[in-house]
């Protein structure tokens, strides 16, 4: 007869995904002390539209950094995509499908274009993510300059302003939903989700173990070339405008919020729940912040504490946990 043993108790409280989510409570509990509107369900529900298309994107980076790469040209992309699409509606007269076809067109081709410099070239990605960082906002100025691009058509404005029938809920907020279940599925389901974490801990070994390591990144960084076309659709159509400067900063914030998830930023640990977590904690702190009219400079400054807590923290638990196991291996 198997015998059965349970957990101990200190070892769930010390998950860094139940970590998140007192962490999460507490941000829940502060806020709502703060200010009255901030349970308000309208209000919840309205200002998922200012971190949704973030998160979006949050998706695929997990992937990324779990197989210790980096993408550091996301908003880059958002820009350059943003820009395409507003010049195909100016001087074409696109319509809605094919604005979405552009703009995830556009994201797929950088995405590809990155993977393959990276896997074929073998140059680091945070080199060359980087420069994309950097070469993909500067042709978004090079072709709009100072203008901005604001003649969408009407219909377009659902999918970044929209709601699913006649209820307050999202469209975009449903669309990261199905998202989100997929990518947890890919990764904790599937034989792919188990490579990721085999080439994070080791690439090496993963290649002689017959893993195509190259193959696997090279998909990573399409597939978050796409999904940041798909967020810079949403996010055009949300503020119904492009400038060269849509999503400044935003690859800062994605990548802290994946590290804040748990998922190691060396590559090989990390889960969807804690993700997930993690979205949902840096998108109610904003709101709780401007709520009570923080300033934005200071809310960067949180994001940056945050960041710091994510790649400290997890690092140390893992130790203290191992420490503790050592020692009751010895007793």
């Amino acid at each position: 007869m198997k015998s059965t043993k349970k957990m101990p108790i200190w070892h769930i409280l010390m998950q860094w995904e139940v970590i998140l989510f007192f962490m999460l409570v507490v941000v829940i509990v502060v806020n709502s002390s703060l200010s009255p509107y901030f349970l308000d369900l309208n209000n919840i529900l309205r200002t998922t539209f200012n971190f949704t298309e973030k998160a979006i994107i949050v998706l695929p980076m997990m992937f990324i950094i779990i197989c210790a790469d980096i993408d550091i040209s996301v908003a880059g992309i958002i820009a350059l995509s943003s820009c395409f699409m507003g010049l195909a509606s100016q001087h074409l007269g696109a319509g809605t499908p094919a604005l979405i076809f552009i703009g995830l067109l556009t994201g797929l081709s950088v995405g590809i274009l990155n993977g393959l410099i990276i896997t074929k070239i073998g140059i680091p990605a945070i080199a060359v993510t980087l420069a994309g960082l950097f070469l993909f906002r500067g042709i978004a100025y090079v072709i709009l300059g100072d203008m901005a691009v604001t003649t969408y058509p009407e219909s377009f404005a659902y999918l970044g302003q929209g709601c699913i029938g006649n209820t307050r809920i999202p469209f975009q907020l449903v669309l990261f939903i199905i998202l989100a279940i997929i990518f947890g599925i890919v990764l904790h389901k599937t034989t792919y989700g188990r490579k990721l974490f085999a080439i994070g801990n080791n690439s090496t070994a993963a290649r002689f173990s017959g893993i195509n390591v190259d193959r696997i990144r090279f998909f990573n960084f399409a597939l978050i070339g796409l999904l940041s076309g798909l967020a810079s659709v949403l996010l055009t159509s949300r503020i119904g405008s492009t400038r060269p400067n849509i999503a400044s900063g935003w690859e800062l914030e994605i990548i802290t919020i994946v590290v804040l998830g748990g998922v190691y930023i060396f590559g090989g640990t990390g889960s969807i729940l804690g993700v997930v977590i993690s979205i949902l904690m840096v998108g109610l702190m904003r709101f709780g912040m401007g709520l009570i009219n923080v300033p934005g400079l200071v809310m960067n400054i949180a994001m940056g504490f945050l960041l710091i807590i994510a790649i400290l923290l997890p690092g140390s638990l893992r130790e203290l946990q191992s420490k503790i196991l050592t020692k009751q291996q010895q007793q």
